[in-house]
């Protein structure tokens, strides 16, 4: 297969994975060495092993990042500042685009941005929702999972001064807008005391 006809098969999808590659060059030894070859001409973009696409000019369809977000580590929702930040609860946008995942703590940088992720367990591994339609959909945290994961993955930084800490350093807003029973509900999968006492102090600040 040559790169015109590969664009031609891949042009109408955002991404490229390399297992759906194979399926039209059986050898992968040949698949491996045509994708090199068209890395170094500028025609394909490596974003992590096994996940490519193709240059501006000829992909059909925009990359969208929250989409890739989700492919680029699986299974994973974004979560965190980066949700914080599309929900209005803190004002500045973050550099790196923040997930969890039940798999180990990692980070990839590609030519879209850095994808953050963040290790939590499997039983907390839940309060996220699919936004979108087709292809560029993805998974996010529902607003109060996105501010438990957040508490949870910074508990050192939370006591007694936790909602001075939210207002003034992290600069949460628009708290009137969480629901306290669903932050309760999130924060027991974690199993945390401490995690249970911040959400408490943050569901008063709520209802004031």
């Amino acid at each position: 297969m040559n790169f015109t006809q590969f664009k031609n098969q891949f042009q109408n999808r955002p991404f490229i994975l390399s297992r759906d590659a194979s399926s039209f060059v059986k050898n992968p030894q040949v698949l491996r060495n045509q994708f090199n070859r068209w890395q170094k001409k500028g025609l394909l973009i490596s974003l992590r092993k096994g996940v490519y696409i193709l240059n501006e000019q000829d992909r059909n369809i925009p990359a969208n990042v929250n989409a890739l977000a989700n492919i680029l580590y699986e299974p994973s929702y974004l979560s965190l500042e980066y949700a914080l930040n599309f929900y209005g609860i803190i004002p500045e946008a973050v550099a790196d685009i923040t997930s969890v995942s039940t798999r180990k703590t990692k980070q990839f940088k590609n030519a879209l941005g850095s994808f953050m992720y963040q290790h939590i367990n499997p039983e907390a591994f839940r309060g996220f929702k699919r936004v979108g339609e087709g292809s560029s959909a993805f998974f996010m945290a529902d607003p109060e999972k996105a501010v438990v994961d957040f508490l949870y993955l910074n508990l050192s930084e939370f006591g007694d001064d936790a909602q001075e800490k939210l207002e003034q350093s992290y600069r949460f807003q628009n708290v009137e807008e969480l629901n306290p029973e669903k932050l309760s509900a999130f924060g027991q999968h974690f199993q945390s005391k401490k995690l249970t006492r911040v959400i408490k102090i943050l569901a008063r600040w709520i209802k004031e």
